[in-house]
């Protein structure tokens, strides 16, 4: 009796450090980004006082009017959007096809193709042979320059693969009996009975694409190409106060006050989005993680 109520007492100690450590993280992510928000929402003249802001001292919107203001935040968001979209879209459909195909043990080359794929994992061009690849390619201020270098990751195709792997050879025997051919089996059997991996590889890809700047600032200097992430890179390289004259009142925005409502409008998307496929994140990682 005594050992079992060390062992149940031993594992409420457990449950408790568990628990708090877990609220101590939860602390350390939630507060900062509380912060951040609030701030966002505080006048200039309450942010050049500085000090850490849990409530706003004095409540305004024109740190958001500011950024909404201007018209190249919306054409911003608007390529942020097209090249977020299509570039998750076109990822998963080229990486299920190539893991499709990698998940069948009977492919020729398939070990050559492997060894090629794990290589490009630890090893890359660098940065300056992969600009001279980019501008032999025509995609220097193009938009193709977000989709097409992201096509593919061996990485991700690795999780599918994995996945399709599971789905039983039965089903697609029976449709090849029934006359399905190759893309009638991809298309109609496989990709639906794969959502959950499929939304967490969109998961991943979109979080990259939506968040992705660097692409941009090597690739592009036509500012009607710039996503909203670069946009964002250009206020925060900004050091000055301005004052700008709306009506007749004098509004008074700091550049860190512009950041900051630049930061919560970037991240929105991905906080709406992200609860949508967590259930599907989850499963997708833990079935897409077994190998046989």
């Amino acid at each position: 009796m005594k050992g079992k109520h060390l062992n149940i007492s031993s594992e409420k100690v457990f449950d408790i450090v568990n628990n708090l450590l877990l609220v101590l993280i939860a602390v350390i992510i939630v507060v900062p980004l509380w912060n951040i928000v609030i701030s966002s929402f505080s006048s200039g003249k309450a942010l050049a006082e500085g000090g850490f802001v849990f409530f706003p001292k004095e409540y305004s919107l024109e740190n958001y009017r500011t950024v909404l203001r201007d018209s190249s935040i919306w054409k911003s968001y608007l390529i942020s959007i097209a090249k977020t979209v299509i570039g998750v879209i076109t990822h998963l459909f080229f990486c299920s096809m190539v893991a499709f195909a990698m998940s069948k043990q009977y492919l020729r080359g398939r070990k050559l193709y492997t060894a090629m794929g794990v290589i490009t994992m630890f090893f890359s061009g660098g940065m300056i042979p992969t600009y001279l690849l980019m501008k032999n390619l025509g995609l220097l201020n193009n938009f193709m320059v977000y989709i097409l270098p992201q096509l593919f990751s061996y990485y991700d195709m690795v999780i599918l693969m994995n996945f399709f792997r599971q789905v039983p050879p039965s089903l697609e025997e029976s449709a090849q009996i029934d006359g399905a051919g190759v893309w009638t089996v991809f298309l109609r059997i496989i990709l639906p009975l794969s959502k959950p991996a499929l939304a967490t590889i969109a998961l991943f890809n979109g979080v990259y694409q939506w968040n992705d700047f660097m692409t941009a600032k090597l690739y592009v200097t036509n500012k009607d190409l710039y996503p909203v992430q670069m946009k964002l890179y250009e206020i925060i390289v900004q050091q000055q106060t301005q004052t700008m004259s709306v009506g007749s009142f004098v509004m008074e925005t700091t550049t860190k006050g512009v950041q900051l409502a630049t930061i919560v409008i970037t991240t929105v998307p991905i906080v709406i989005v992200y609860p949508m496929l967590q259930k599907h994140f989850v499963s997708g990682m833990m079935l897409g993680a077994v190998k046989e």
